[in-house]
């Protein structure tokens, strides 16, 4: 199939058109390869995509609507993977702008160029955080979700009613995929694994919100791939839905500090700080739907999932 990955460069994205290529599929990757992080990781990402001679690769901003118009126009994918985002709750505190330019309006910029050139399925990228406030215990689907606590999460809700809207009234297959406490290989250098981890090795102290009272369902990239994959594989889903992807387990952040330290063989120095403003003291998901609707199940432990990152962070940054 001919299929269009946003966030081509991105962590997620990154992985999903790795795994799109490998099974033969004519994959397009647009990404604007922007500063939110080091600019060199996302372009060793992208190398290793170009050398594929199913991949197609475009500079593009999706906030850009004459670029992203004429693209959909010209090459008329079947399938849209949409996974570019300004992500991070912190970040949304500090910067709100841009998630509204690239979560909203870009997001009506893929939503009009699937409807305008009849593209079968559009699946995008939610996330664990429009659950906000919610105090059950694990997050179910059926859940209400109108108390973000975060802009980063209210952005994600907005995108869920903003696909359901084009799904009544143009007929277009949208799936929302949110996605929790993604970690592991060419992850993201703002996340606290990926910051632990560089702390500890330099010696460094490391912050530790709310004094480690935080729980996380902590979904190694692979399974959170795998999830992608029998979404796009599944015929007969509903015309809109939304579904978690997660590991289905939750995991305190002291303990999941303590398996980075074990890895490393170093202590962390910890530097105890209250909670964040936009944070939340838990996340977990129940995948009884996905795992209904599709087969998914999660396989990779926690363990194996830190172990695997860090083998490749130390051999990325030549440890």
């Amino acid at each position: 199939m001919r299929i269009l990955v946003t966030g081509a460069a991105g962590f997620i994205g990154y992985h999903v058109c790795k795994r799109l290529l490998v099974t033969g599929h004519d994959v397009y990757g647009i990404d604007n390869l922007n500063d939110y992080y080091d600019k060199s990781l996302k372009k060793a990402r992208l190398a290793n995509l170009i050398d594929y001679s199913n991949f197609t690769f475009c500079c593009y901003d999706i906030t850009d609507q004459d670029s992203i118009d004429s693209w959909f126009d010209n090459n008329r994918p079947e399938i849209v993977i949409h996974l570019a985002a300004e992500v991070g709750v912190r970040n949304s505190l500090k910067n709100p702008q841009a998630y509204v330019n690239t979560n909203i309006v870009g997001f009506l910029n893929i939503l009009e160029g699937c409807k305008r050139n009849e593209v079968k399925h559009l699946i995008y990228a939610s996330s664990s955080s429009v659950y906000g406030g919610n105090d059950l215990i694990p997050f179910s689907e059926e859940h209400n979700v109108d108390r973000p606590c975060s802009l980063y999460g209210a952005t994600k809700k907005a995108n869920e009613l903003m696909a359901h809207t084009y799904s009544h009234l143009h007929f277009l297959q949208t799936t929302g995929l949110r996605f929790f406490t993604v970690y592991g290989p060419w992850g993201r250098p703002d996340m606290s694994y990926f910051l632990f981890t560089k702390a500890i090795l330099e010696n460094k102290p490391i912050d530790v919100f709310n004094h480690g009272q935080m729980k996380r369902d902590f979904t190694y990239i692979d399974d959170i791939v795998d999830g992608v994959i029998a979404i796009l594989n599944r015929k007969r889903l509903p015309l809109y839905s939304v579904y978690n992807i997660g590991n289905n387990q939750v995991v305190w952040l002291d303990h999941f500090i303590e398996l980075i330290e074990d890895g490393l063989g170093k202590k962390a120095v910890k530097n105890m700080m209250s909670m964040q403003g936009g944070d939340v003291i838990a996340t977990y998901a129940n995948i009884d739907k996905i795992a209904k609707d599709t087969g998914f199940r999660p396989s990779v432990s926690l363990e194996e999932g830190i172990k695997r990152f860090l083998k490749w962070y130390k051999d990325f940054y030549t440890v």
